[in-house]
């Protein structure tokens, strides 16, 4: 038996991607899946774009961006990437404070930074953090997006806090009955959210590829045509490349301000945290190739740098995107790509018919994307398996993302999971052991504790398991394992048996892993 010892310091691996997902042609698949996406990305670039208080153009070129540049580069050939919501909260206090001005320098140091983490192989150690941390930062961005678009759907601005916005709301609600425009664009926004609701959940199954987001814009669209209503619409430049304006030296003299900085990180590291989330969800739904996590992390920085020289939006890996590229059967990375090309030759050829839009239709779509993201389900899952912390991490995450600030949610919830260690702080070792490695039956023996703290050995020992064969886990030594450590695991495992691997686990304890014994089961 020979006993794996990695460097506690060593930066977590990739594991390899086949050679037909670096890149070749597109198959019919893809060119199929390609136009689904298009359609599910078009309303959601300029929505957002609205959402974080920027021209819709801008959201328009990072979904290009996103597509063709990122799209070539990613290493998580079928993610899709894109202007996202999780981000335009933070985008948008960014501006109202800052000015549009100052997007530009602010991205283009998170993408170097982004870059730089993935020239340093720090990828892997984004798939370290809690899971009770990104979830309940993603549930208080939905929150705060529904809680700001809710003033959109009326076609009012929203203001700059998510308790000035609920504060707000019952104000609104009360000027429907006195202020005929605000009623009309309620009726728009409605509309959309009962039609993109509706069709989602009473499709026909000969048109399940069909976004709902679609339908709901396009019903938006046809309820403010035919009622003549009076509602805001998109406002697009006849070339929404018109108005970009490369960097000046005075940009550059920006990057040295340490608000930029701060920015500059928080950006880098949400936007990181959630891409590298979207594609391990990727993982989980397909079984045709793996993420390699410091290649996207890369094609992301290098996909920032482009849209802040551009003066666009920041993007991320967008899980709504990539969820309909994987159920719409794409083969390869071409997809992702050619998504990118109909975003172009749509804004370049059909420019006039995004004139149509009502911004409540938009916002409409964004209240529906805000909501799916707060999934309580989430906590209950914490709460079931690992206990009442990381249940209050999420919850103590979700509500300092909406009270206070995005950063600082983050933060806290960052702090609070490491209490989860202390109890376990002395002698906080693992060994790993293993035995037939590269053979069809492997055997792996986990000794000490496995925390948060070797994550990238945990990481590396969960990327070289063989997809098929024989596993036998033994964990009779394992005296912990804290709930981020124990997802991760949980989730490969259960990866490596779709696609074939049979895993027997061994000496699970008196319900120590009860969460590993049901993977396995």
């Amino acid at each position: 038996m020979s006993t794996i010892e990695t460097d506690l310091a060593a930066p977590p691996t990739d594991p390899p991607t086949t050679a037909r997902h670096r890149m070749s042609l597109p198959s019919v698949k893809d060119v199929a899946a390609s136009f689904v996406v298009f359609l599910v990305a078009l309303p959601l670039c300029l929505g957002i774009a609205i959402a974080s208080g920027a021209p819709p153009e801008l959201g328009l070129i990072t979904g290009i961006v996103g597509g063709i540049v990122v799209g070539f580069l990613a290493g998580s050939p079928l993610q899709v990437s894109g202007p996202a919501a999780g981000l335009a909260v933070i985008v948008y206090d960014l501006i109202t404070k800052h000015g549009l001005e100052t997007l530009g320098p602010v991205l283009m140091l998170a993408g170097v930074l982004q870059l730089g983490a993935g020239l340093l192989r720090w990828g892997g150690w984004f798939r370290g953090v809690s899971p009770a941390v990104v979830h309940g930062m993603l549930a208080g961005i939905g929150a705060l997006i529904v809680l700001q678009q809710f003033h959109v759907l009326v076609d009012d601005s929203p203001l700059g806090t998510g308790l000035q916005n609920m504060a707000a709301i019952p104000g609104q609600f009360l000027g429907l009955t006195s202020d005929g425009a605000a009623l009309q664009a309620a009726i728009v926004g409605v509309v959309t959210i009962l039609g993109m609701v509706g069709w989602e959940k009473f499709k026909p199954a000969s048109l399940r590829l069909v976004p709902g987001a679609l339908v709901g814009v396009i019903l938006g669209i046809l309820t403010a045509t035919a009622g003549g209503l009076g509602v805001k619409r998109i406002d697009l430049p006849s070339n929404i490349f018109a108005g970009v304006s490369l960097p000046g030296m005075d940009t550059f003299g920006t990057i040295a301000d340490p608000t930029i900085i701060g920015l500059a990180i928080a950006i880098a590291f949400i936007a990181s945290a959630e891409t590298l989330l979207s594609a391990a969800a990727v993982d989980r739904m397909q079984d045709k190739v793996q993420t390699q996590y410091n290649r996207e992390l890369g094609a992301q920085g290098v996909g920032n740098f482009i849209c802040g020289v551009l003066g666009a939006l920041p993007m991320t890996g967008v899980i709504v995107r990539s969820s309909a590229n994987v159920q719409a059967g794409a083969d390869t990375r071409a997809s992702t790509i050619m998504h990118g090309m109909w975003l172009l030759a749509f804004v370049a050829l059909l420019p006039a018919v995004l004139a149509l839009v009502p911004t409540a239709a938009l916002a409409g779509v964004l209240v529906v994307t805000g909501w799916k993201l707060i999934k309580f389900k989430d906590v209950r899952h914490l709460f079931n398996n690992y206990g009442i912390l990381p249940a209050l991490i999420w919850a103590a995450t979700f509500v300092l993302v909406v009270t206070v600030d995005l950063l600082t949610g983050v933060i806290v919830g960052l702090a609070l999971s490491m209490i989860e260690l202390i109890p376990h702080f002395r002698r906080m070792r693992l060994k790993i052991e293993e035995q037939g490695h590269g053979e069809a039956d492997h055997a792996v023996t986990l000794q000490g504790k496995a925390t948060v703290l070797q994550v990238n050995r945990v990481t590396q020992l969960l990327d070289r398991l063989p997809a098929r064969g024989r596993l036998k886990l033994d964990v009779s030594k394992l005296e912990f394992v804290d709930h981020t450590v124990s997802e991760l695991i949980t989730e490969a495992l259960q990866r490596k048996k779709r696609s074939g691997l049979d895993v027997r686990l061994e000496g699970d304890g008196p319900n120590r892993h009860a969460k590993l014994a049901a993977a396995v089961a």
